[in-house]
């Protein structure tokens, strides 16, 4: 396959990018039946070449085993962490910021960075709010809550998630990664608090924003979610442990038992949410369903656009892609760890992290016993390139996209796509670089 079968996601990328700022009203309105035709600029093309078996076997083996348990695990866990509130004012000063941007960070790697990043995305929020400058916050949330903090566990990212089921010990990142995200991210923190305390010197200054939050108690309510948030961690580890060796066939397509298992629980402990929370909980955690109902149509897209960007990728040194794949592996054969930290978390900033990581895994040998031992570095270097730089754009890792839409639909005046890669640039981009060569040099 040519790299012209990367045009529709591209374009994709682009319609995502540019909608909101070039033709803002036709992208809120339109902008699902926009994905939908991206996608269909996939879906035809490969049935025409391909045949229409092979294509719909491609499209539906990536929506029925990717895709649909990707979006059932967001949903569950947006809808639970929905019904969680963290009531009363916090005063969003930069010290409370850097203190809930840590425990943030911490909880990624226990619950996941979607469950940290919709806990606490809305309690930052209230506690900002009567600041002129609030928007470098959610930012900064993004890039350790929804991203670095969650590099610990497999519980933490998708692409960790999915080396533990190839066969990684669970503990391996743990014990093998902390080192990276101790310091890529302290040395983010740090950066976060100089920036916030001189906005929040120069908002002294500036004409007081009448809090719209009053003064309350800080208390935790909601908490007959916390057992089913913890009941999603657990089906998470039965599906990994269980292996009944049971596949179903679903539209020609075969479903291992342990996955449907898996999700069917997922998505009744959500339901169950719904019944056990109370209203006025979510009411005033300001939940809708806005936001989950805009990265699951473009996210949908992103699934099936990326089919033809994979199956390259894939091809390895035979593909179109060569060039790029070759740059891994030094001269002498041996892999290049640098490259390998560069090459998978460039592609995580713009494509899926999760399909990334394996990517690059099996080009690394995809041996699991091996990368944990002798080829540990390249291990290393994968999967933090996968889970860091994720935060390089808010559609690099489904979390940054939640959290955007969240905040925007509180009115906080985020930049956009650009706005935000300049971001990314001017903090991130220079503390990969320390941290790539101090780690994979």
């Amino acid at each position: 396959m040519s790299l012209w079968w990367a045009l529709p996601f591209a374009g994709l990328l682009l319609s995502i990018a540019t909608g909101p700022l070039l033709f803002h009203h036709i992208w809120e309105h339109h902008y699902g039946k926009i994905t939908a035709l991206w996608a269909g600029l996939v879906v035809v093309p490969l049935a025409i070449v391909f045949g229409i078996p092979s294509a719909s076997e491609a499209v539906l083996h990536t929506l029925l085993s990717e895709y649909m348990s990707f979006i059932i695990l967001l949903f569950a866990l947006y809808t639970i962490s929905g019904g969680i509130l963290l009531a009363g004012n916090i005063h969003g000063t930069p010290q409370v910021n850097a203190a809930l941007l840590l425990i943030g960070a911490i909880l990624a790697s226990v619950i996941g960075t979607t469950g940290a990043s919709m806990i606490l995305i809305r309690p930052i929020l209230r506690a900002n709010d009567n600041r002129p400058f609030n928007a470098h916050v959610v930012i900064f949330f993004i890039f350790l809550v929804s991203n670095i903090g969650g590099s610990l566990t497999p519980l933490g990212d998708p692409p960790l998630f999915v080396g533990f089921l190839r066969g990684v010990d669970f503990f391996w990142t743990t014990t093998n990664l902390w080192r990276e995200t101790l310091f890529v991210g302290g040395l983010v923190l740090i950066v976060f608090l100089a920036i916030d305390i001189v906005l929040h010197r120069r908002e002294g200054g500036a004409p007081k924003i009448k809090d719209p939050t009053p003064d309350t108690t800080v208390r935790l309510r909601g908490l007959a979610n916390l057992p089913l948030l913890a009941g999603v961690i657990g089906a998470i580890l039965l599906s990994a442990s269980w292996k009944p060796g049971i596949s179903l066939s679903i539209l020609g397509i075969g479903l291992e038992l342990q996955n449907l298992v898996r999700d069917a629980i997922i998505l009744a402990l959500a339901f169950l949410s719904l019944r056990v929370s109370y209203k006025s909980h979510r009411e005033a955690n300001g939940f809708t369903w806005g936001p989950i109902a805009e990265v699951a149509k473009l996210f949908a897209g992103i699934f099936i656009c990326i089919v033809p960007v994979i199956a390259i990728l894939r091809v390895g040194h035979e593909g179109a892609l060569a060039p790029l794949v070759a740059l891994v592996t030094s001269p002498t054969g041996q892999p290049n760890d640098l490259a390998y930290f560069w090459l998978t978390g460039a592609l995580s900033s713009f494509l899926d992290n999760a399909p990334t990581y394996l990517v690059f895994f099996e080009l690394a040998g995809g041996d699991p016993q091996h990368l944990m031992t002798e080829a540990a570095s390249t291990l290393a270097a994968i999967s933090v390139g996968a889970v860091f730089m994720g935060a390089n754009t808010y559609i690099g890792n489904a979390p940054n996209f939640m959290v955007f839409a969240i905040a925007r639909h509180r009115g906080v005046k985020m930049p956009g796509f650009f706005g935000y890669m300049a971001w990314s640039g001017l903090v991130l981009i220079p503390t990969f670089l320390i941290a790539g060569f101090l780690f994979f040099g």
